[in-house]
């Protein structure tokens, strides 16, 4: 076994609001590269909020994407959510919608309307995942994905949800157009524990709550998001006080990205064609 080496440590950045329902943190971004974050173009990081009790809808109204993924994990609140490929869902705490925009989708979400009459703390989690070229323009595909669909392994202390990939044999939830790995962990302290992750693999956690030091070497707190190297095959954790976090590793995707707004393709020609499409109405 050999470390996951750390190059990059980022702490907790200011908030922006994406519509009237999201006040989001973005961790990091292919616009501001980081160090080996392919497959993973994006993490916004929205709450956690306290909302008061409203009967306005609150949320993102119709919005396009094509070239990538979505994945939203929701930890507190309700998020609905509709798209113009037919797909619409509620998802609750615990839950993951994992929407695929392929070849272009257009799509809304907003606070549950449950949710929105009760108040109460909205917490959520948002990935963009990049596509390969070749599935760049594959059909919109939408995924709902209940709490009680999620493996789980625990032991110890430990309590990891295995939303994609596979974790000690186990297979994760979510289907995926590249190898991807997304755990949800949970761990109580004191604890020390050792992460195996492919050799190759890019890696990042993000931290939620908690404590914790990385291979010996440095200590996150709550709100930090951590990147590694590609080269080696585990990460050591020793967990200081009772954590949340979210771990992230996947094949990195070798190919050129181009985006811009809501778009994420290969080349110029491909982000002009994806413009000039939405603006013809034909996603």
């Amino acid at each position: 076994m050999t470390l996951k080496m750390i190059v990059q440590i980022k702490t907790a950045v200011e908030k922006h609001w994406v519509g009237d329902g999201f006040p989001v943190r973005t961790m990091f971004s292919y616009r501001s590269p980081v160090i080996n974050a392919s497959p993973f173009l994006l993490l916004d990081y929205a709450g956690p909020e306290d909302f008061k009790p409203t009967d306005k809808t609150r949320g993102v109204d119709k919005h396009p994407h094509r070239g990538f993924e979505t994945v939203t994990i929701v930890y507190a609140g309700q998020l609905e959510h509709r798209d113009n490929a037919g797909h619409t869902g509620k998802i609750g705490a615990g839950d993951v919608q994992w929407m695929t925009a392929g070849r272009g989708v257009l799509h809304e979400e907003w606070h549950g309307t449950e949710f929105s009459k009760a108040g109460g703390i909205f917490e959520v989690v948002q990935l963009w995942v990049n596509l390969p070229i070749k599935d760049k323009m594959t059909k919109p595909k939408y995924q709902e994905i209940t709490a009680d669909r999620i493996p789980v392994l625990q032991g110890d202390g430990w309590h990891c949800r295995i939303i994609a990939g596979n974790y000690l044999g186990v297979q994760g939830a979510a289907t995926t157009f590249s190898p991807i790995n997304v755990w949800d962990i949970q761990a109580k302290a004191p604890a020390h524990q050792k992460i195996e992750i492919p050799e190759g693999y890019s890696t990042i956690l993000l931290l939620r709550r908690g404590k914790i030091t990385v291979n010996d070497t440095a200590t996150l707190e709550a709100g930090h998001i951590m990147f590694f190297d590609t080269q080696g095959d585990t990460i050591e954790l020793s967990i200081l006080d009772d954590a949340n976090f979210l771990l992230l590793s996947g094949e990195v995707i070798n190919e050129p990205i181009v985006g811009a707004g809501p778009f994420v393709m290969h080349s110029k020609e491909a982000l002009q064609q994806a413009y000039d499409d939405y603006r013809e109405g034909s996603f």
